[in-house]
């Protein structure tokens, strides 16, 4: 018996004063449905995930709910009117009964309900929003960038709440690993088309570039012939010119079919210029003790800081990471120890408030208004690093068009501001870059840029950020910040941490606790055995195990050959990388079986 969809939007029109943001527009979600909806910034994600909310109109076709099905949408910026503490707002909705779901809710995600709404931040406000939603557990959820403002600990939470739920939910986010852990479908915005894959995330750039490639093979059919036709026109038209007017309308046609094509925008161009060359030791802390409002930020903490690491700071909101990081830059004086900063350094940073910002001036009086980059007042130049550049220019750089150089801040998504803040930066030279959640609102293709870039960088990177995936492609150095003053040193990134540690202390933690399993806490009530979701995953893994365990016979297989390297060295080295990489899944899916069968006996 086929499900009744959830949602249904038909033929969606949608237009913002100029050109069409969707047109013919039309998907389907499904009971159980874990959708990735991916997109550059500015193609309309957010906006189309409004429509399937029913919070914006579009012009023309039919959005239809399935009856008695709740649509639950998270605010990015909610509406606190009326309400005196983030708890009010977020029990808003629920039964006196259920209300004790956003307590629950409210420590996983790590935010005070008795906090008041006139002084709460806009990550506090946020993360009210996602508890409301996650509370009212309703049949379909709408989660727009869920994991910004949250710390690792909350985000792990997060995605094992999801992991667990039985409701369908589409998701939009930047994290890689959060998207490739929970989805199983994808709906990728392009050029105001939609289109749907019955694969999760993992497969999306794989997709979209065999998609990209498709398209690059038809424009090259389509120019060979219309170039094939213009010459037949110019040299053949005088003799023929009764028989053959169909063929030079053909011709037009084929012009009119290529004119139409919309182009994919490119990406931007950015770059960071080194500059100067700092010394070869960059900083030096010895013994750095500091405690804050009465809590320990660092105890008795030594660090050697060389040019050309890329050294990332992670632990909970809260924890100290942006203090650390001001004390080994001298900006904030230990209690005890001291910093000794390298010769020559030429520091940047990227403020995740992004209070650099003025959101009522345009971007264009934002470049130019800036005495880092050497320009003032109305000028319609910016200095990049030491050569001029025209302002509209350079923002052209940065996917921004000229209307928008002249539009307020305040317009732009949460992405165009992280670019448009980016671009400030680069327009600097420097030797040591100070990056705190650089990737918050990017787009996947912005963060694959940045990460190439930061890899071509000369300088030194401090890096503050809760994205997993950008922390393993980036970091060389990872200091884990546990709180009461632990912060410890550890080579790679995240997942190196992880095995350096024996596991991750932060998801094993918050993986006993889903909030699908917890109940009243009078009741206290102890749930045992395999949720529905463990249960299905259980089934899966043994196929999942053989069809591995076949792919890595296949790949040494095809290394066995001693002509490869000599012979076919790329593709020797993508066998080999796809042999590490599949049986690195081999052994997690080992694990996973073994862990939920110990579950499931108790």
């Amino acid at each position: 018996m086929a499900k009744t969809p959830l949602l249904q939007v038909s033929d969606i029109a949608l237009t913002f004063g100029g050109d069409p943001v969707f047109e013919d527009l039309s998907l389907i979600v499904q009971p159980g449905d874990r959708v990735a909806l991916v997109g550059r910034n500015g193609s309309g994600k957010s906006t189309l995930m409004k429509v399937m909310a029913g919070l914006v109109l579009p012009d023309s076709g039919t959005r239809v709910a399935a009856p008695g099905v709740q649509v639950g949408y998270m605010e990015q910026d909610p509406t606190m009117a009326g309400f005196a503490t983030l708890g009010d707002y977020a029990s808003s909705g629920l039964d006196i009964d259920e209300a004790y779901k956003v307590d629950m809710v409210a420590e996983g995600l790590k935010f005070d309900p008795a906090g008041d709404v006139n002084t709460a931040s806009g990550g506090e406000r946020r993360r009210a929003a996602l508890a409301k939603l996650m509370a009212e557990a309703p049949e379909l959820m709408l989660l727009d960038e869920p994991t910004n403002h949250l710390d690792i600990e909350a985000i792990a939470w997060l995605e094992n709440e999801l992991k667990a739920t039985r409701a369908g939910f589409v998701l939009i986010s930047h994290d890689r690993a959060f998207l490739r852990a929970l989805t199983r479908a994808t709906l990728w915005i392009d050029r105001g088309q939609v289109r749907r894959a019955e694969q999760g995330f993992e497969h999306f750039e794989g997709w979209r570039d065999k998609i990209w490639e498709e398209e690059d093979q038809q424009r090259h059919k389509l120019n060979r012939k219309i170039k094939a036709e213009a010459r037949w026109a110019v040299e053949g038209i005088s003799a023929r010119r009764k028989r053959n007017q169909g063929r030079v309308r053909a011709l037009q046609e084929l012009r009119a079919q290529r004119a139409a094509q919309i182009t994919r925008q490119g990406t931007a161009a950015m770059a960071f210029d080194g500059g100067s060359t700092s010394g070869k030791k960059v900083m030096e802390a010895f013994g750095l003790t500091k405690t804050f409002d009465g809590k320990s930020i660092v105890r008795n903490f030594d660090l050697t800081v060389q040019r050309g690491d890329r050294i990332a700071f992670v632990g909970p909101n809260g924890v100290g990471k942006t203090t650390l990081i001001k004390m080994l830059l001298g900006q904030v004086a230990p209690d005890e120890g001291s910093v000794k900063l390298g010769t020559n350094l030429d520091i940047a940073v990227f403020d995740q408030t992004r209070a650099a910002l003025n959101e009522e001036m345009t971007l264009w009086e934002n470049l130019a208004n800036d005495p880092e980059l050497g320009v003032s007042g109305k000028s319609d130049q910016v200095m990049v690093r030491g050569n001029p550049k025209h302002v509209v220019g350079y923002l052209k750089e940065f996917l921004f068009n000229e209307a928008q150089a002249r539009a307020p801040v305040r317009s732009l998504s949460g992405g165009e501001k992280a670019r448009l803040l980016l671009a400030r930066l680069m327009a600097r030279e420097s030797n040591l870059l100070v990056l705190d959640e650089p990737t918050n609102d990017l787009d996947i293709e912005t963060l694959d840029l940045l990460q190439d870039i930061l890899g071509d960088y000369d300088g030194t990177v401090l890096l503050v950020s809760h994205d997993r995936d950008f922390l393993d492609r980036v970091a060389t150095t990872t200091i884990a910040m546990e709180g009461n003053g632990q912060a410890v040193v550890y080579a790679g990134g995240w997942s190196d941490y992880r095995a350096q540690r024996g596991g991750d202390f932060v998801e094993a933690k918050q993986a006993s606790k889903p909030l699908a399993k917890k109940e009243k806490p009078a009741e206290k009530k102890v749930v045992t055995g395999l949720s529905f979701t463990e249960k299905h995953r259980l089934e899966e893994l043994p196929d999942l195990i053989d069809t591995i365990t076949a792919e890595i016979a296949k790949l040494e297989e095809l290394l066995a050959d001693p002509e490869l390297f000599t012979k076919q060295p790329v593709k020797f080295q993508k066998a080999t990388e796809a042999l590490v990489a599949r049986q690195t899944a081999l052994s997690e899916a080992e694990d996973e079986w073994l862990i939920l069968e110990e579950k499931a006996a108790g």
